[in-house]
């Protein structure tokens, strides 16, 4: 469905005829641009914007089936871009992605919305709130949809640190680093970095080309060349981004080996403390198994205090293997 459809002059904003050729039309007289939002549209839905605005069908397929990676196509009357923009839960831990696709041409800007959390709206309202931004065109669009996302991904970075730094403060706690529940949280924090890294990684190229930077920047249309700096910024930012990633990945990697060398460490003592009562327990029956026997003719079977002093050596044998295996921690 369509959300908002506006025309923007200078910098400001007018309400677009409902009729989108007419919109392309009064916005290209004017020296402006026309700014169509939808969200999750249909293909019939779809299939209007795409005749009246001559966008590729290839582009027009990602758009329509979503689920795509953040990249940058260029075809001959637009620019197309995917975006991945990531929502935070706090309530469960867990980040989801939706996915923005921007159509940029000489004096349009399609923006189709899959998913919850994209900055679409806010970033209307701020950029309405500062014209002399706006009056850029399609690109100022383009340059605050990026900035908007990469800037949450920061933020999103921030709430995921937070989380790991809880779960290796539990990990490392004597009463619950033992925990059989801890390794499916590591593994669930794990695949929150994956599905992270699937929104930010790939986007590091296209942002790299709208930046100009490298052999593949040259040349991409649509895009003024005044704001290639603010492209690089922004992908400075999204530099940070990744490398908080890989931090997260890696120290997430690194806590669940710690938890399994403590689950390994606490069994090897479990061993070693069943051992010990082993060892303990078959002393008597050793000398319990020796007498029990039944033999005629053997020591001390008819001496009146075999019995206590057989009793009286177990105990003491059992006192000393006690002490030992104290002095040596394995009870």
């Amino acid at each position: 469905m369509i959300v908002d459809c506006a025309i923007y002059r200078h910098g400001h904003r007018t309400e677009g005829p409902e009729d989108l050729s007419d919109a392309l039309a009064e916005a290209r007289a004017a020296g402006g641009f026309v700014w169509i939002g939808l969200h999750e549209p249909s293909e019939r839905e779809f299939d209007l914007v795409t005749r009246e605005f001559g966008l590729h069908p290839l582009a027009v397929e990602d758009a329509l089936k979503a689920h795509q990676r953040p990249k940058l196509e260029v075809y001959d009357d637009s620019l197309f871009l995917v975006l991945k923009p990531v929502v935070y839960e706090p309530r469960s831990d867990t980040v989801s992605a939706g996915e923005v696709m921007i159509f940029i041409g000489d004096c349009f800007v399609v923006t189709v919305r899959h998913g919850e959390g994209a900055p679409l709206a806010t970033v209307r309202r701020r950029l309405e709130e500062e014209p002399e931004l706006l009056d850029k065109g399609p690109t100022a669009v383009l340059y605050a949809i990026a900035d908007a996302t990469v800037d949450h991904y920061l933020e999103v970075a921030t709430e995921l640190q937070t989380d790991l730094d809880e779960l290796e403060a539990e990990v490392f706690q004597p009463e619950t680093g033992g925990s059989r529940t801890i390794a499916s949280r590591i593994y669930t924090f794990k695949r929150q970095v994956l599905e992270f890294r699937r929104a930010t990684g790939p986007l590091a190229l296209p942002l790299s080309r709208l930046a100009g930077n490298g052999p593949v920047g040259g040349g991409v249309p649509f895009v003024h060349d005044k704001a290639r700096p603010f492209f690089r910024d922004v992908g400075d930012h999204l530099t940070r981004v990744n490398e908080s990633v890989e931090a997260l990945d890696r120290l997430v990697s690194d806590i669940l080996s710690a938890h399994l060398a403590q689950m390994s460490v606490r069994q090897n003592d479990d061993m070693r403390k069943i051992s010990a009562w082993a060892a303990m327990a078959a002393v008597p029956t050793m000398i319990a198994g020796i007498y029990g026997m039944n033999f005629e003719h053997m020591p001390e079977l008819h001496w009146t205090w075999s019995y206590p002093g057989v009793i009286a050596l177990m105990a003491v044998l059992e006192v000393l293997l006690y002490r030992l295996f104290k002095r040596r921690g394995w009870l």
